[in-house]
C-alpha cells in the first residue's frame, strides 16, 4: 500500500522530506506536515493515506540517527557532518534528561524542535532497545502528525476565506476610487463652467470714471 502511494507526487514529497530530516535536512518537520495538510485541503491527497505516509517517513527518518548512535556511539561526533547536526554540548543535557525520565524522554522530545535528532542519537548511544525507542517515538508521532496535518488543512480553508474577502475588498475599493474620480471630474467641470460664465465681456464692463485734471488745469 505504501509503495503505491509513493508513486504519486502528493504523497512522495512529504515522505522524502521527512526521511531526509533524519539525515539532518534543515527543514522543520512541522512545516512539512502543515504542507501535507494544505495538500489535503486542495484535494490532492486523502486524509488517512497522507497521515500514514507522514508517520512512516517520520519514524524512518528518526531511526537514522538512532542507529548511527547505536553503531558508532560518541565516535560519530568526530565527523564534522555529524557534529553539525548533533551538537556535542547538548548531549550531556539530553543524557541527564534520560537519567531523570528514562525512555519517556523520547516521547517528550518528539514535541521539542531542535532536540529531536540529538535525542534519537543519544538514545542509540545509551543502548536503548529499538522496539522501546520506536514505541515512545511512535506514540508522540501519532499525536503530533495528525494534529499538524489537520491544522494545515484548516489553515488552507481559512486562507481561502481570507482571499475571497480580500477580493471583495478590492472590488469595494475599486468602486470607491471610481466614485471619487467621478466626483472630482464633475467638480472640475462645474468649476470651469462657473468661471466661464463669470467672465466679463468688454460691453458689459462698467464705464471708467474720468480722471481728475492735473493741478495746473484747475480753475
Amino acid at each position: 500500500m505504501l509503495g503505491g502511494l509513493l508513486s504519486e507526487p502528493g504523497y512522495l514529497a512529504p515522505f522524502l522530506v521527512l526521511v531526509l530530516c533524519g539525515f539532518g535536512l534543515p527543514v522543520p518537520e512541522e512545516i512539512t506536515m502543515l504542507g501535507a495538510g494544505f495538500l489535503l485541503y486542495q484535494g490532492e491527497v486523502d486524509m488517512a493515506p497522507i497521515i500514514a505516509v507522514c508517520l512512516a517517513g517520520t519514524l524512518l527518518g528518526d531511526s537514522v540517527p538512532f542507529f548511527i548512535g547505536r553503531r558508532f556511539g560518541r565516535r560519530a561526533l568526530q565527523l564534522k557532518a555529524i557534529r553539525r547536526v548533533v551538537h556535542p554540548e547538548r548531549l550531556r543535557a539530553i543524557e541527564r534528561r534520560f537519567e531523570r525520565q528514562g525512555a519517556l524522554a523520547v516521547f517528550v522530545c518528539r514535541f521539542i524542535p531542535g532536540l529531536r535528532l540529538p535525542t534519537w542519537f543519544t538514545a542509540g548511544t545509551l543502548g536503548m532497545p529499538y522496539a522501546k525507542f520506536i514505541a515512545y517515538d511512535g506514540l508522540g508521532a501519532i499525536i503530533l502528525t495528525p494534529t499538524l496535518i489537520l491544522l494545515g488543512r484548516e489553515s488552507g480553508e481559512r486562507l481561502s476565506v481570507l482571499e475571497s474577502k480580500i477580493e471583495d475588498l478590492h472590488q469595494i475599493l475599486g468602486f470607491v476610487v471610481l466614485a471619487l474620480a467621478a466626483m472630482l471630474l464633475s467638480h472640475l467641470w462645474i468649476s470651469r463652467r462657473w468661471q466661464g460664465q463669470g467672465r466679463r465681456t468688454p460691453d458689459s464692463a462698467p464705464a471708467r470714471r474720468p480722471e481728475p485734471p492735473p493741478d495746473g488745469d484747475r480753475p
